[in-house]
């Protein structure tokens, strides 16, 4: 009877240590499963988000939200970082994009100008650089540098894999100041309407810098006229006020289309 208690135990333990291993190389493999791909940024890029905060500090954030002035009427604007729903508040209309719309709401009879597909988000991506400059599907290459008043900014191109975003076809170019690597200009490309590459480059200068927990984000820049596809001269300014950025991911409900929205073809 002794002998068969022994055997018993043996079995029992044996068969609980197997358990556990499974356990724990089935917990290992859903740890490799779910961690996150390493992405290789050019070295340039890396240096300039370390310039503007570090991009571990700003891949913590959930929400960013700001208000940019506008002599007609300032135009509010929230966001998820992580998923990009966002809602941007101006004086006649509210724009929003979630997981199934990007709509339009009017608050009075005025019609909106232009296209709130093209609009939604126009202003978040300048607003937001450098960092969304390491978004998913970006290509990086070399670009030549520009100079404008004596200093010379070298350059990071980004394309866009097929499909990705609303104009994959747009190009852009950061500029960084040699000795700081803080962004110092934007060159863009517009295709959402005509459908087509082009090479000629709008520019938008980035004068000032304000820390928001920890991250340098813009709090001013100028967009410039375009000469043999270098910055001309400066056309106009945009300051952006009550700036917040949050660990907490802002209330989805939000977002939500509201049942008095057009919904955006």
């Amino acid at each position: 009877m002794k002998h068969i208690f022994l055997l018993l135990l043996t079995i029992s333990m044996f068969s609980c240590k197997n358990e556990t291993k499974k356990e724990t190389v089935k917990a290992e493999t859903t740890a490799e499963e779910t961690a996150a791909p390493t992405k290789n940024y050019p070295e340039a890029l890396v240096k300039v988000f370390d310039a503007h905060g570090g991009l571990e500090t700003w891949n913590s954030m959930q929400s960013l939200a700001y208000t940019q002035v506008k002599d007609d009427g300032n135009v509010s604007t929230i966001t998820n970082l992580k998923n990009r729903n966002i809602v941007v508040d101006m004086p006649d209309h509210t724009i929003g994009a979630n997981s199934n719309d990007i709509w339009l709401n009017s608050k009075n009879d005025k019609a909106f100008k232009g296209n709130p597909r093209f609009f939604y988000n126009l202003m978040f991506y300048f607003y937001a650089m450098p960092f969304v400059l390491a978004d998913d599907g970006i290509i990086y290459s070399d670009a030549e540098s520009i100079t404008f008043e004596g200093v010379t900014y070298p350059g990071i191109k980004i394309s866009y894999e097929n499909g990705v975003g609303e104009s994959s076809g747009d190009d852009y170019v950061l500029y960084y100041n040699p000795t700081t690597y803080k962004m110092a200009w934007l060159g863009y490309t517009v295709t959402y309407f005509s459908k087509e590459k082009s090479s000629e480059l709008h520019f938008r200068r980035y004068t000032d810098w304000q820390t928001v927990n920890g991250l340098e984000l813009v709090e001013s820049m100028e967009g410039f006229t375009t000469e043999n596809n270098a910055p001309g001269k400066s056309k106009r300014k945009d300051v952006f006020t009550d700036v917040k950025l949050s660990q907490t991911a802002p209330d989805n409900a939000i977002f939500e289309t509201p049942e008095t929205a057009e919904i955006a073809k």
